[in-house]
């Protein structure tokens, strides 16, 4: 097995473990996740038909509006939300989601942002594990 660290930007500090599902495409939650079962329902992304639940989500960022947040809050709630995301900057809409979940249900869902270089050497399918300091180890 190979091993690979990245070393990311703790935008919610965190550790999660999970397969990861990675896309170079953004998401909309709104309309593309349901947070009944963590299912991708976006039939135009590249992960269509995959579901999230429990894994590590690596998207370079949301496509769409604040309605990201509530869908992703209520993932959290219902436990259906992934894991962890990773993406390419700080993305208010899941930072948002995530720290209301821990203030509302003591729930919180580590996210990181890595470099553009960094996140091209993910691939969905790895196992990733996510440090609260930002530190990323990808096994495959």
């Amino acid at each position: 097995m190979d091993q690979l660290t990245i070393s990311g930007k703790p935008v919610i500090s965190g550790s999660a473990k999970g397969i990861a599902l990675v896309s170079s495409e953004p998401l909309s939650f709104w309309g593309g996740y349901d947070w009944k079962s963590g299912e991708i329902t976006d039939r135009r992304h590249p992960l269509s038909g995959l579901n999230a639940k429990g894994k590590i989500l690596a998207i370079p960022f949301t496509r769409g509006s604040s309605t990201t947040t509530a869908v992703l809050l209520e993932a959290i709630r219902a436990e259906t939300a992934p894991s962890g995301i990773i993406t390419t900057g700080t993305d208010f809409f899941f930072a948002l989601a995530s720290v209301v979940a821990d203030e509302l249900y003591t729930k919180s869902l580590p996210l990181v942002a890595v470099s553009e270089s960094d996140f091209g050497r993910l691939q969905t399918g790895d196992q990733i594990e996510i440090n609260d300091d930002g530190t990323i180890t990808v096994q495959r």
